[in-house]
């Protein structure tokens, strides 16, 4: 394995659930050392969120824990004691970037506002990331991924023109939270490289998924109306997006130019829809009804990897709509190796997701996500404690 893009720094993990975790677990991936920390006897809430493997809830079996916290080291450690604080303090001393994702009143509330942590680590880099950032009068608010994507503005454009605003499947809000605050504390190390500054990265998931919408922004300022709901329409275009199929579901786009819409009208096989009138992007929307009533039937005739391969060999817009099992069997997915394998001390091997990149030089390492304090005699050890002090810190539910 070659060096990694980020081997030699190290990260101090303080982060739970989801937005910091996926943070930190790109941190590592790439080559840096990641030290989570989890409170005593709880350890991370997503321990406790499923799926568990075999269905059987444990602090070790959450299949989404072991996602998101691959290769790190973990211990455990109780920020609300004095003793703990003061450990802390020792750890920071020797990192490069601290990840927290804590309600903004909780790290002044233990007197780790950045301005003290820098006195301790004046090279810093120290990235926060919460529902609306650290400043405004929501930073204390609480949030959900949902409530995020409501506030955001996303959920209102999402859904049938008719119908209610939908909300995204799994945690998107969060998971996009998450890769921004990567992408920024990367831009930060880089900056300390050229100048030897460190800095306070405040990420707001609501503002992250606020940057996917400047389109809607843009409508509302030049027409003076909120973004409408398309469902399965867009604006300009007959026959968008999802439709039922023989065998499920599958895409479809009469398209933007001429040259798409004549593939799929071959794709379809319809004669009606040869027709010159429909021929213009303009026309098409003004016969959007005819145009779908013919469509429809012929796509019922035809399985979702036809309308995919074929449509795709004519030139058509076409994909078909994948659940779980057709995602995870893709030959696309298989091709690229994006599913990786890992072996675990108390589920064994199982797979997961890989990265969201792939990179020549310097590949992503992966490993186990962390047993609840696997790694407090290596770490604690390696500031100065003896195995005597750790069994005092345990009887002191310090670690």
């Amino acid at each position: 394995m070659p060096e990694q893009a980020l081997t030699g720094y190290k990260v101090l993990d303080l982060t739970h659930n989801i937005a910091g975790p996926y943070c930190t677990k790109l941190l590592c991936g790439l080559g840096a050392e990641v030290v989570k920390v989890e409170k005593p006897g709880e350890g991370d809430p997503s321990r406790r969120m499923g799926p568990f493997f075999n269905d059987h809830p444990h602090p070790e079996k959450s299949l989404h824990f072991l996602h998101l916290n691959i290769r790190k080291k973990g211990i455990t450690l109780n920020l609300r004691s004095a003793k703990g604080r003061g450990i802390f303090k020792e750890l920071l001393q020797g990192v490069d970037i601290l990840v927290e994702n804590f309600s903004p009143r909780v790290m002044p509330g233990f007197g780790f506002d950045y301005e003290a942590l820098a006195k301790i680590n004046p090279g810093l880099i120290m990235t926060s990331i919460s529902n609306f950032g650290k400043t405004g009068p929501y930073r204390d608010y609480k949030a959900l991924d949902i409530t995020s994507l409501a506030l955001s503005g996303a959920m209102w454009g999402n859904g049938d023109p008719a119908g209610d605003p939908l909300t995204y499947p799994g945690w998107a809000a969060q998971y996009w939270g998450g890769m921004n605050a990567f992408t920024a504390t990367l831009m930060a190390l880089y900056y300390r490289e050229i100048s030897g500054e460190g800095q306070h990265i405040d990420i707001s998931i609501q503002e992250c998924m606020g940057t996917l919408l400047e389109n809607t922004d843009i409508r509302y300022q030049f027409g003076g109306n909120p973004h409408p709901r398309w469902g399965n329409l867009w604006a300009g275009v007959a026959l968008w997006g999802s439709r039922p199929c023989k065998d499920g579901w599958c895409c479809v786009v009469s398209g933007t130019t001429t040259q798409q819409w004549r593939a799929l009208v071959e794709l379809l096989g319809e004669p009606g829809l040869k027709d010159e009138k429909y021929e213009t992007t303009g026309a098409r929307m003004a016969y959007a009804e005819e145009i779908e009533a013919m469509a429809t039937p012929r796509l019922m005739e035809l399985t979702k990897d036809e309308i995919f391969h074929r449509g795709q060999e004519l030139g058509a817009v076409t994909a078909p709509s994948m659940n779980a099992k057709d995602v995870i069997n893709s030959p696309q997915l298989k091709a690229r190796d994006f599913w990786m394998e890992q072996d675990h001390p108390v589920v064994g091997r199982w797979t997961y997701p890989g990265p969201p990149v792939k990179m020549t030089e310097t590949p992503f390492e992966f490993g186990p996500a962390p047993l609840m304090g696997q790694h407090n005699q290596e770490v604690y050890r390696g500031l100065g404690y003896s195995k005597e002090d750790l069994v005092r810190l345990r009887e002191m539910d310090v670690i």
